[in-house]
């Protein structure tokens, strides 16, 4: 089975929490505070893999989540950082962001991709110690990792894509030119998936071709196999237009080529723009069963009309066998030529911004809500106060000392009183209930 197209569910692991703990040993004076950090949690990255070409491995396990941070300990004893979570994607991928279609990353070349980052473990309280606090009893939480849904869409790197009807002999050509396999059968639709192979120059020269499925008339409206994987021949730097020049499926050539190319236009104006050549495929039952041939003589009629038609569009008409294995020299040569005019295979840039990772414990406070609820009370929500309340331990009077400052310098006491908070009114801060003190 080929999928090429996936929703899955990543969420790197949560900081470990810093550790509360006082240095206590016989004969040891003034020990003080030596709570350990919480470890950092595991990521989420991604990494190319080449000895796949398909995204069969995600059909069955769709959610993906990196191990937590461990908590910090006592004797400054730091928690064991989260274990990475790491997840093989084909070389080609594309990470989008489902709802808006944005690229995130084009998987394309041998670099690990962080997509989501463990959350930061939490300071122990011997980084709260000071001259004048002593015996700090609080310390900070871990932060939580990042989550994302995304959608993995392939879209194989080839330099050249064969194109064309059904039958018309793209995995045999790919077959007789390349250590691919693909199946060979005389029915319509053999292939239901596209294949990959690597076409030697000689030496370590080479190109990568890709057979794309079946197109039929309609493709670009849905009808058929071939709509589903033309994605994968937008990344080509070239066409391979593959024609029955003699007629086997009671079509002619110029009707097959018309077909394709109007399909191709109806898809992307841009593929269908591409350099290409014509591979006039099964001329061999054209010629007697010459051996070898570099050009037709005495071409046929509607052979003749292809070449004219081809002519119209600056495409060249290279007559082929691929069952027979012939002529096939002479086509990889003029593609390799061609090949050496144009540009690398596309690369597609992010068009999702990566958040940049904050450090400062005011970042996002802006992003706070205050309403005003039906009993009159004040709500404050949002992440950023969520974070704050995990940081703060009530119960100790400096903890809550930084929970007020912290407060002024985000500014939420400022917006409490433009809302037209007074003294003695009711605040609930994410579900904890204050008297606001002016």
């Amino acid at each position: 089975m080929f999928i090429d197209k996936i929703k899955i569910y990543v969420k790197a692991g949560n900081g470990g929490n810093g550790a509360v703990s006082f240095r206590r040993e016989k004969y040891v004076a003034k020990g003080g505070p030596d709570g350990g950090d919480g470890g950092n949690g595991g990521n989420i990255i991604f990494r190319c893999d080449s000895s796949v070409n398909t995204l069969l491995a995600f059909r069955y396990k769709r959610k993906f989540t990196a191990e937590p941070g461990g908590d910090g300990m006592g004797a400054k004893c730091h928690g064991k950082n989260g274990e990475d979570v790491i997840i093989n994607v084909p070389r080609g991928t594309l990470i989008k962001d489902p709802d808006s279609g944005k690229i995130i990353k084009d998987m394309c070349d041998d670099n690990d991709f962080i997509l989501c980052k463990g959350g930061r473990g939490g300071w122990g309280n011997k980084h709260f110690a000071t001259p004048t606090r002593q015996i700090p009893r609080f310390a900070k939480n871990g932060l939580p990792g990042e989550e994302k849904e995304v959608l993995l869409e392939l879209k194989m790197i080839a330099d050249v894509g064969f194109v064309g009807l059904p039958s018309a002999g793209k995995s045999s050509l790919l077959a007789a030119i390349s250590a691919a396999r693909p199946k060979i059968a005389e029915y319509h639709f053999t292939t239901l998936e596209p294949s990959l192979g690597v076409v030697s120059l000689g030496g370590e020269a080479g190109f990568v071709a890709a057979d794309i499925p079946g197109l039929i008339e309609g493709a670009s409206d849905g009808l058929g196999l071939g709509h589903d994987f033309l994605r994968h021949i937008e990344r080509c730097r070239m066409l391979i237009h593959v024609v029955d020049v003699a007629g086997t499926e009671g079509r002619t050539p110029v009707e097959d080529f018309r077909v394709i190319s109007e399909e191709l236009e109806k898809f992307s104006p841009t593929l269908a723009s591409l350099p290409r050549i014509i591979a006039a495929n099964k001329a061999d039952l054209m010629v007697n069963g010459e051996e070898e041939f570099a050009e037709i003589p005495e071409v046929s009629e509607e052979a003749a009309e292809l070449e004219a038609e081809a002519a119209k569009h600056g495409y060249e008409v290279v007559y082929i066998s691929a069952g027979a294995k012939m002529n096939l020299r002479s086509l990889i040569n003029k593609t390799a030529k061609i090949l050496e005019t144009l540009p690398p295979v596309v690369t597609y840039e992010p068009e999702v911004i990566p958040a940049v990772e904050e450090e400062d414990d005011l970042a996002g406070a802006e992003s706070v809500t205050i309403r005003r609820a039906d009993d009159a009370s004040f709500v404050v929500s949002g992440e950023w106060a969520e974070k704050l309340m995990g940081r703060v331990n009530f119960s100790d009077k400096e903890s809550l000392m930084y929970f007020e400052r912290s407060l002024i310098r985000a500014g939420i006491i400022d917006r409490l009183r433009a809302a037209g908070c007074e003294e003695g009114d009711t605040v609930s801060f994410c579900g904890m209930e204050f008297d606001f003190i002016d």
